[in-house]
């Protein structure tokens, strides 16, 4: 059996693994900034330079190392130096298009979490919403999991679902993918275009024709601001001819 000893007074410091999709690591970066996550996040690892901006923005240390078949273990090992030395407690995978190898894991000695965008063990790997559709599934989700050397395969932490429908393409399903967006859209009754970029089309509270005046007057918003004529010309598109 293996202990660890850890002071409950100070944050656990945590390193975020990305590749080149953005989006895991904004909202990461982001409730971070807001203090809803309770930790340091003193470095972000990539083996492509694509999200070295958004690091930069946040003021946050990027580490790449570029990751082939050839050079993965050497690679793997300059990661395990670099997480040693900053004392990492905790590492999270941001959409990170690598399988870290047992002895990565082994070595690194501290958890190492991911969240897969299906209810686990059902459609591991890549393209769950493509095979969710194709089996006709009524229930997606997310699965946030331990990660092992065995993709998708490690110890389930939590989960959570949503109903869909045989109406439901891939493209919402991508869109309905973030459980307390879809409780907002239940709970005001949002419905959305079917195809990208998916808007609101009405609400429970809003009417499809007040929605699109809505969305037209959004549109003209800066014409109209900068025309000189404001209170003369919004009645005009809040108008039904608009």
């Amino acid at each position: 059996m293996t202990m660890q000893l850890a002071y409950d007074g100070r944050d656990k410091r945590v390193a975020v693994f990305v590749s080149k999709y953005d989006h895991c690591l904004y909202d990461l970066l982001l409730r971070h900034r807001a203090g809803e996550l309770d930790c340091d996040l003193p470095l972000i690892v990539s083996n492509h330079p694509d999200l070295e901006p958004v690091a930069r923005q946040f003021g946050i240390d990027f580490h790449v190392f570029p990751i082939r078949r050839e050079n993965k273990r050497e690679q793997e090992e300059a990661e395990l130096a670099l997480l040693e030395k900053e004392g990492i407690g905790l590492v999270v995978l941001a959409r990170y298009m690598q399988i870290l190898s047992g002895a990565f894991l082994d070595r690194l000695g501290v958890p190492v979490i991911n969240v897969h965008h299906s209810l686990l063990p059902a459609f591991t790997g890549a393209g769950p919403y493509e095979r969710a559709k194709q089996r006709g599934v009524k229930l997606i989700g997310a699965t946030a999991h331990y990660v092992t050397e065995e993709l998708d395969a490690g110890p389930i932490i939590e989960q959570d679902v949503i109903r869909v429908s045989h109406r439901d393409n891939v493209g919402m399903l991508k869109r309905l993918r973030g459980t307390p967006i879809v409780r907002h859209d239940q709970e005001f009754g949002m419905l959305y275009a079917p195809h990208p970029p998916y808007e609101v089309l009405r609400t429970r509270e809003i009417g499809f024709s007040v929605m699109q005046r809505m969305r037209r007057f959004a549109r003209y918003w800066d014409l109209i601001a900068n025309s000189g004529n404001f209170l003369e010309t919004t009645p005009l598109i809040w108008s039904p001819g608009w």
